[in-house]
């Protein structure tokens, strides 16, 4: 009987030993002045993680003395250890700092006297300044539209480096991509960035080809914009974007007009 009872005792101890070191869904608030969706936040301990939401909250399991890594491309890489406290609450706010490339001092180019006549002879001015030269990434192109730089931040890098960079010198992992290719985030971020495009184009033809496209041809006010929908969900609209050119555009818009004129009428008699 003493037995038994020393074993129920034993049993009831350890199961509270266990329940202690479950795991506890936690509430996070990641806190910057700029956009906070889309970073990851690993628990290292127990190999869990979680990507934040567009306010910055989140929610990830952890226990008593678990480490949190805080990660993302454009702001430094916070740790957070998880104390008795944040349990008690069961939620606690995290403060980022923006990740800033210092460069060491550069002088650029000649020095000049204020001479007109001297400084045009030393100056080089048919060379164009380039970012790269300079030691700054930089994008020259049209500036990226928000979908756009979330997906940058999402999928830059490589995935993987044999040495040096970044990763350490023993080379390593990018966790950051590898992490939002597996939760699927970055195939998001690119049909969303695709779709930006389409909408962007369409609305590029139909402000440059309507007066066009109906000058002969009329269709009814509210019935335009279900024309260029119909036009924007054709198979082959995403080349015509790329290859940019207005004759084929024309005869592309002219050719949908009559598919589209034609599905409306066998609807119609059905």
């Amino acid at each position: 009987m003493l037995k038994s009872k020393c074993f129920i005792l034993y049993v009831v101890f350890f199961l509270c030993l266990g329940l202690s070191a479950q795991h506890k869904k936690l509430k996070g608030l990641l806190i910057a002045t700029d956009d906070v969706e889309g970073i990851h936040v690993l628990n290292k301990s127990s190999i869990k993680y979680t990507v934040s939401n567009e306010d910055g909250s989140f929610v990830i399991p952890a226990k008593l003395s678990d480490t949190l890594t805080i990660s993302s491309l454009k702001y430094k890489i916070k740790m957070v250890i998880i104390t008795q406290s944040i349990l008690d609450l069961g939620e606690f706010s995290v403060q980022l700092e923006e990740q800033i490339n210092e460069l060491n001092q550069v002088v650029v180019g000649k020095i000049y006297t204020g001479s007109l006549e001297s400084d045009l002879q030393n100056s080089d001015a048919e060379t164009e300044i380039n970012f790269y030269d300079l030691g700054i990434p930089g994008f020259t192109g049209k500036p990226l539209t928000q979908n756009e730089r979330k997906l940058f931040d999402a999928d830059a890098g490589s995935m993987f480096s044999l040495g040096g960079g970044s990763y350490g010198a023993g080379g390593g992992v990018n966790f950051h991509k590898l992490l939002n290719k597996i939760s699927g985030r970055t195939k998001k971020l690119k049909e969303i960035v695709a779709l930006d495009n389409r909408a962007k184009c369409i609305n590029r033809l139909r402000l440059e080809y309507e007066s066009i496209i109906f000058e002969k041809d009329t269709l009814a006010e509210n019935l335009k914009s279900e024309y260029f929908y119909f036009c924007e969900e054709d198979s082959d609209f995403k080349a015509l974007c790329d290859a940019n050119d207005d004759l084929t555009a024309i005869e592309f818009l002219r050719a949908k007009l009559v598919a589209y004129k034609k599905n409306r009428e066998s609807v119609s008699k059905d």
